[in-house]
């Protein structure tokens, strides 16, 4: 549990539920991701995945890019803040479960 705890007091962002398992879908299941297709994946309205894409947006752990043939789509894409955080929030749950990446 004090790993947990210092994960709490670390200052890393709170995610919410929903936030976070958007962004382990994003960064799990191979792409490429849309509004659309992430909301049928969480069973969610899209208005649910678009706040959440606002706040990891913010946070810079995903990203809206647009399709170039078709201005239409926005893909949703993984980036380096957004695996640093998942690389760190691993290391935290590691230690919780005393086991070591190898």
């Amino acid at each position: 549990m004090s790993a947990l705890i210092d994960y709490v007091r670390s200052g890393e962002p709170d995610l919410t539920n929903r936030q976070m398992a958007l962004l382990l879908v994003v960064y799990l299941q191979s792409g490429p991701h849309t509004v659309r297709g992430l909301a049928r994946c969480l069973n969610v309205s899209k208005p649910v995945v678009t706040r959440a894409l606002n706040r990891l947006g913010t946070l810079g752990y995903l990203r809206r890019q647009r399709d170039e043939n078709d201005k239409r789509n926005i893909y949703i894409t993984r980036t380096a803040e957004g695996a640093d955080f998942l690389e760190e929030f691993g290391h935290f749950l590691r230690a919780e479960s005393g086991l070591s990446r190898h």
